[in-house]
């Protein structure tokens, strides 16, 4: 039974346990951060955000195929592309949701500061959510999944600080 909950939970937040939605969650937080400090327009925010998922996400699916074709892994560049963008996709798909946000503070519908803030705890509560689901795969246990929450918040919380801080 506990088997059972544990691989529901992993197959529904399995997009959000890769590496590259764990990197796309801190490097949106930080974007956010820079980008609502340079600019106090929600659109500069989520532009600036936008562009930088995207090239880095463009840089991730580059370095994957070539990769994915010197190591033999895939039979041909559009064999290692497809992979590379399956497996690179976290990171864009976790940007939607804080994206959306900082669209609705361009449109005047919300503050610009108050898009920007909800923009961040949305993306530190993903990080939570992921820290609890990378748990429930080891694990039934409330309390390991509530520390492992816990430990993700806490760690992508420093990584955002100490991102922030090498941008300036």
């Amino acid at each position: 039974m506990a088997e059972d909950i544990v691989r529901r939970q992993t197959r529904l937040g399995g997009l959000l346990v890769s590496e590259e939605a764990v990197y796309g969650l801190i490097l949106v937080a930080g974007m956010i951060i820079v980008g609502s400090e340079t600019s106090d327009e929600a659109w500069e925010t989520m532009l600036t955000v936008l562009v930088t998922v995207i090239v880095f996400f463009a840089a991730h699916v580059y370095a994957g195929t070539l990769s994915r074709m010197a190591d033999g892994r895939a039979a041909g560049i559009a064999q290692s592309l497809r992979g590379a963008v399956v497996h690179s996709i976290g990171l864009l798909i976790v940007a939607v949701p804080p994206v959306v946000v900082l669209a609705v503070g361009a449109t005047g519908i919300m503050d610009s500061s108050a898009a920007a803030w909800l923009a961040l705890v949305i993306t530190v509560a993903l990080l939570v959510i992921d820290g609890w689901l990378m748990a429930a795969a080891r694990t039934a246990s409330f309390w390991v999944r509530l520390l492992g929450a816990a430990i993700s918040g806490a760690f992508g919380a420093v990584l955002i600080v100490l991102k922030v801080l090498i941008h300036h």
